[in-house]
């Protein structure tokens, strides 16, 4: 079956759907951040915090013997799901070079019967009524309001929902195996769009300024979340009408958002076998949930994602730079962070074992000789794409995958003792700058991979999406 054949939005749409909520009397300690920023000691403590907390269903363990009695009562340890380390980076099956469809069948099984059950008892209650959900997160220095709803899928080609990001089969094939086991979406992804303080936009805020909201959270990192339904078909219209002729990127969620696409295309191959001939309506799979922001009214937070290199000591990671960039020599982390962020770029920190180190200017010519000629000059001026292209490669002889790369998002002095540790060589960037990734976005490129975090993030667990219930 092929693309032609699928639905295609008319534009940026958002619909409705019956969110299915915890009810319980803290809904802070059910929740999580994202699947792929919990780290092995985030598991424990989350699962500490509440025996029904939604990490059980988005990073499942495998079904232990008293499974049956630990999801129906919530009064046995659960099980703990499988591990990532502390740099956020997966370390379970949901990493591409161990993804295994037999040991996800177990887990993703698993998390459907606890999803079940949690239905069953109440522990998870659906909305009566078909709602876009206004969502603010609110804290120090933070103000972000948007719409939580079913976004219309669509190819990248249409320019409706624009990647920055490429993604890999891995985690799509893990995130595949939970939407598709457990019939549902747990967290939505991210999109910001240029909204202009339109009326979506000031519906948004007339909803949180004058409404009492459905849920209110308050979160250990700081944040309140809250939530409101809006049910009405007037005002959903009127947003969709806003909404249909613009553009969104996604700032978080790459392979959740391709994996529903592959989802959408493996069940009208289903559907379609099952009734030849007959060309199904508008169904839950056409839609995925999702956080839609103005990115006009509430700018996001942008922040820059940390590497490691193991294999690589920094004292010759230091030394092979020397011949293709200046290095300078400094004495702790703090100074040579201080360092980083008033120099121009490209540049970067390098932070070991053996002290830390900032690269600056480097030699044009082979840094010309190393980036694409089919990229933009924007492109090839991104920090990440000269550390994929030129830097690993080139200087240190070494490709910028999984196997060889570890990810830390955000924390410099994390990135930096993970490095001591594993006697290798931190690199720390700055964050990309908004505009170019936008720009980069929309003339068609993307981004290395792991370029970018935005933020804040949605919080998983105040809204889920189930196939039944939508």
């Amino acid at each position: 079956m092929g693309i032609s054949e699928l639905p295609i939005p008319d534009g940026l749409v958002l619909r409705p759907f019956r969110g299915v909520r915890f009810a319980v009397d803290d809904p802070a300690k059910v929740t999580s951040p994202p699947y792929d920023l919990i780290s092995d000691g985030d598991v424990r403590t989350l699962l500490d915090s509440h025996p029904n907390n939604v990490v059980r269903l988005i990073l499942p363990a495998p079904p232990a013997p008293d499974a049956d009695v630990r999801r129906s009562t919530g009064s046995a340890e659960p099980s703990a799901p499988q591990p990532v380390d502390a740099t956020g980076k997966d370390e379970s099956p949901n990493r591409p070079q161990k993804f295994s469809l037999e040991s996800s069948t177990s887990r993703y099984s698993e998390a459907r019967s606890t999803l079940h059950a949690w239905l069953e008892s109440g522990v998870l209650v659906p909305d009566e009524q078909p709602a876009l959900y206004v969502y603010e997160q609110r804290g120090q220095g933070i103000l972000q309001r948007g719409l939580i709803g079913d976004v219309g899928l669509a190819d990248p080609t249409q320019r409706i929902i624009l990647p920055h990001e490429d993604v890999l089969p891995g985690p799509i094939a893990d995130r595949l195996a939970l939407m598709s086991t457990t019939r549902a979406n747990l967290e939505p992804i991210f999109l910001l769009y240029d909204g202009d303080n339109g009326s979506a936009t000031r519906k948004v805020d007339e909803v949180a300024s004058t409404r009492p909201p459905l849920v209110t959270a308050h979160t250990d990192d700081g944040l309140t979340h809250r939530l409101w339904a809006v049910t009405d078909e007037a005002e959903i219209e009127a947003i969709n009408d806003d909404l249909r002729q613009r553009q969104a990127l996604i700032a978080d969620g790459h392979h959740r958002y391709a994996t529903y696409r592959v989802l959408q295309r493996q069940e009208h191959v289903t559907h379609a076998s099952a009734e030849p001939g007959k060309r199904s309506a508008s169904s839950p799979w056409d839609f995925g949930l999702a956080l839609l922001v103005d990115s006009t009214t509430y700018a996001p937070h942008l922040r820059a994602i940390h590497r490691v290199i193991p294999g690589l000591p920094l004292e010759e990671a230091v030394a092979r730079a020397k011949g293709s960039w200046r290095v300078h020599d400094h004495d702790d982390l703090e100074q040579g962070l201080a360092a980083l962020e008033a120099t121009q770029e490209p540049a970067f920190l390098l932070a070991g074992e053996e002290g830390v180190h900032l690269l600056t200017n480097p030699d044009p010519v082979q840094l010309a000789l190393a980036m694409p000629a089919d990229r933009s000059d924007r492109w090839n001026s991104l920090n990440t794409s000269i550390l994929t292209e030129f830097v690993m490669p080139k200087v240190w002889g070494l490709e910028d995958d999984e196997q060889t790369v570890r990810i830390v998002h955000h924390d410099a002095q994390a990135a930096a003792q993970l490095a001591i540790s594993a006697g290798g060589t931190a690199v720390l960037l700055k964050p990309l700058a908004v505009d170019d990734v936008l720009a980069v976005a929309a003339g068609g490129e993307r981004v290395p991979r792991k370029s970018t975090s935005f933020g804040p993030k949605p919080r998983t667990g105040l809204v889920l999406r189930t196939f039944a219930t939508d």
